[in-house]
């Protein structure tokens, strides 16, 4: 095991820049370029001034160079082994120098830095910044949908499979079949249109966006009964925004992983070691928990492995309806105007988050089913 998990550990740099390379070369390559993207926000300008300003931006972001060129000066940045370069505030790098420049080698002997991610070129704030308002949005939404979506999945699965061909799992089977053919854009368009809408008063039980009031921070953590009657506090207040969202979220998750928990614990429940189980005079809600449930497990492992890497990017759709600053909408902005900074550094995130999760996947194979090994 402890082989095998050092070899997959020593597959991720390379799949890294593998990835991270394509995701730079398409946007490099795409019409206009990364700059197209910073010259149409100056607005309207004549053709000099916009050469001049052409020229300006390229420079300064080093977009003048080579495009392998601009791609490893990225990936020295961010690389905690790299080559020391020369700053902006470096005096050599002030001017028209003629054979130094921001960016460029300053000595040829790597050195262990701290990572820098980067400026946005578009917000022209720090990308870490950026990265730590948006990532705990995300987080926090998905920290609280999926276990939502797997304890639903695993309870409505496993009684749907104990009473096959019953009218719950009939009934469940359709409802959830419906749930799953839904765009997570209907019911949540539908929410904000009935549930938030002042046309309709006596709805109006959620807000309309975001995940805080207006005035959160003046509130009190907790609920309290003040002279002015019954005020929700912080906490409840966010939880009082998160219903919609976390709803839309969820009702696709655990509608598709109950029809695949009641699957495999079908597919177990026929299997050779559960009738010898039941032939030893155990009950059959033992040989369901204890033993079926048990082995049934891999399939649900298996999605969720593809489930974690979507964390940051899934909730684009529930987070632009909604109106959430998450990972999600801020990738698709990111996308949208060419700030290669702040999409690379997302990338290296969902590639790391994504390679971390099939390695934890494969190792909860080998707890989960003692079959598995990985010595070979």
């Amino acid at each position: 095991m402890a082989s095998y998990i050092i070899r997959r550990l020593l597959l991720v740099i390379p799949t890294l820049i593998g990835m991270t390379l394509v995701i730079f070369l398409v946007m490099a390559l795409s019409p206009g370029g990364i700059s197209a993207a910073l010259i149409s926000r100056e607005g309207n300008m004549k053709p000099d001034e916009r050469k001049a300003t052409e020229k300006y931006l390229n420079k300064r972001y080093g977009l003048d160079k080579p495009l392998p060129v601009q791609y490893l000066r990225w990936l020295n940045k961010v690389s905690p082994l790299g080559f020391r370069t020369v700053t902006d505030e470096d005096p050599r790098a002030q001017g028209d120098h003629p054979a130094v420049n921001a960016g460029d080698v300053d000595s040829w002997w790597p050195i262990f830095k701290k990572p820098d991610l980067g400026d946005s070129i578009i917000r022209r704030r720090p990308v870490w910044d950026l990265l730590m308002e948006a990532l705990p949005i995300t987080l926090l939404l998905n920290v609280v949908s999926i276990p939502i979506v797997y304890i639903c999945a695993i309870i409505t699965g496993i009684q749907a499979a104990s009473r096959r061909g019953g009218s719950f799992d009939i009934t469940t089977g359709t409802l959830f079949l419906a749930l799953w053919s839904i765009p997570v854009t209907l019911p949540a368009v539908l929410g904000i249109g009935f549930l938030t809408s002042a046309q309709y008063p006596h709805l109006k039980w959620f807000p309309t966006n975001g995940l805080h009031d207006l005035l959160s921070a003046d509130m009190s953590f907790l609920p309290t009964f003040g002279s002015g009657g019954f005020h929700r506090g912080f906490l409840l207040d966010a939880i009082w925004h998160m219903v919609l969202p976390v709803i839309c979220m969820s009702y696709g998750g655990f509608a598709m992983l109950s029809k695949l928990a009641r699957g495999s614990v079908l597919e177990n429940v026929a299997a050779d070691y559960a009738r010898t189980a039941r032939a030893k005079g155990l009950s059959s809600r033992d040989v369901l928990y204890r033993h079926v449930f048990h082995n049934s497990l891999l399939p649900l492992i298996t999605v969720a492995a593809h489930i974690i890497p979507g964390l940051l990017v899934g909730s684009v759709i529930v987070e632009t309806i909604f109106g959430i600053s998450g990972m999600g909408r801020l990738f698709i902005e990111a996308v949208q105007q060419k700030d290669f900074e702040l999409v690379l550094t997302e990338a290296v995130i969902s590639g790391l988050l994504g390679l971390g999760s099939y390695l934890a996947a494969d190792i909860l194979y080998a707890v989960a089913d003692p079959r598995v090994k990985y010595d070979n």
